[in-house]
């Protein structure tokens, strides 16, 4: 839990410090404007809850040499969860972070959503027992999940790929000691990117999360983008294919029936006699220059660039960032989607964007949905629009 008053001067002062991560007393006065007295009570106080500590000394030309104080980011921690229609999985985390526990269950290991919840509040003890933390050092638990969330009423309002609708996620407040969050897995992994991914403090870029299904996060100055009704991102079901597949949402040609990671084993498995449920195999079956498996590949990569030249003519973004287990084999195939995407092109050049795989792999909207009690304790500016 969190009882620091945030606008008073120590609540600044530990904010400054998260934000900074180490400054001098004297620093610390300049930044927020009082004396360098009220600093070092505050400060004293910091340590004593254990938030911070004196490091050292800084240089200094003539004089006392000023101390140091530097944020500890094993102060608090916070946990994400991560829930699609194949697991659910748990983190732990640090202020920076920092995975300090990892669990995972399958979703047809429990009855229900009801029994998933309890799963995971089941795992949490497990977790806080194992790494002895204090469950009053846990600021909250985030849940990145898959659909159209409202994220003020914890609501999931309409999850297609698990058939779930207007669930509501305060009936489980009781389950957990700590505050609860909930956003949208490819809104969550976007907020990763920016706080500690490749593309961190980018302001214009469209994270795309390519799982069992597609979505995308969109940051636009800054800013992440939601739209009127938070549906905004739901780019997998931007239609690709005029009359083609038929998707769990009802239409025909959605992106995500052929730029999934579903899509793509669900393809290979109808043309092969070989039949494999993970993408390690199928790219371990690539690198044996399996015929079909080339071809789903290359039909794959159709897909991705096609709904991908879509995103840039709409968002004109900076950065776009390809994440999910798909990103991890980026160096098989990132050159030649590139080149499908710029192929025969008049709009835009090599130079207008950079497209790059994400450092953070599957771990993107885990350690986003962990990001979300984090940004609320430490006053980070909600940036919606």
């Amino acid at each position: 839990m969190f009882d620091i008053d945030q606008n008073s001067n120590k609540g600044k002062i530990l904010n400054l410090l998260y934000r900074k991560r180490e400054l001098t007393k004297l620093d610390i006065s300049n930044e927020i404007g009082v004396s360098v007295p009220t600093v070092i009570s505050n400060v004293n106080e910091l340590i004593r809850e254990g938030f911070v500590e004196e490091s050292g000394v800084a240089i200094s030309t003539g004089g006392r040499k000023p101390i140091i104080v530097s944020f500890l980011p094993n102060s608090r921690y916070a946990f994400g969860v991560d829930i699609n229609p194949d697991k659910a999985r748990v983190i732990l985390t640090n202020l920076d972070l920092d995975i300090k526990y990892d669990a995972e269950f399958l979703i047809n290991e429990v009855r229900d959503i009801d029994s998933a919840m309890k799963k995971i509040s089941e795992i949490i003890k497990e977790a806080l027992e194992f790494t002895k933390v204090d469950e009053k050092k846990v600021l909250g638990i985030g849940f990145s999940l898959q659909g159209t969330v409202d994220e003020k009423e914890l609501v999931l309002k309409s999850a297609i790929n698990i058939g779930i609708k207007d669930w509501n996620f305060r009936k489980f407040e009781n389950l957990f000691e700590f505050p609860m969050f909930i956003e949208n897995e490819a809104n969550a992994a976007a907020l990763a990117e920016l706080k500690i991914g490749i593309a961190k403090e980018e302001r214009n870029l469209v994270y795309i999360s390519v799982s069992s299904g597609l979505g995308t996060g969109i940051v636009i100055e800054g800013q992440l983008y939601k739209g009127k009704n938070k549906r905004a991102g739901e780019i997998g079901h931007m239609t690709i294919v005029p009359h083609g597949k038929l998707c769990r949402c009802g239409r025909k040609g959605c992106w995500e029936m052929y730029a999934s990671q579903k899509a793509l084993l669900n393809e290979f498995n109808e043309l092969s006699d070989t039949k494999i449920e993970k993408l390690e195999d199928f790219f371990k079956l690539l690198d044996a220059r399996n015929e079909v498996a080339e071809k789903c590949m290359e039909n794959y990569l159709d897909a991705l660039a096609t709904g991908i030249q879509n995103i840039v003519l709409i968002f004109d973004p900076h950065y776009i960032v390809l994440g999910g287990e798909i990103s991890g084999y980026s160096d098989v195939y990132l050159d030649r989607l590139k080149d499908k995407i710029f192929i025969k092109n008049e709009f835009y050049s090599r130079e207008d964007f950079k497209l790059l795989p994400s450092r953070l792999k599957s771990n993107s909207s885990i350690l986003g949905a962990s990001l979300l009690p984090i940004q609320k304790a430490f006053l980070i500016e909600e940036q919606v629009i």
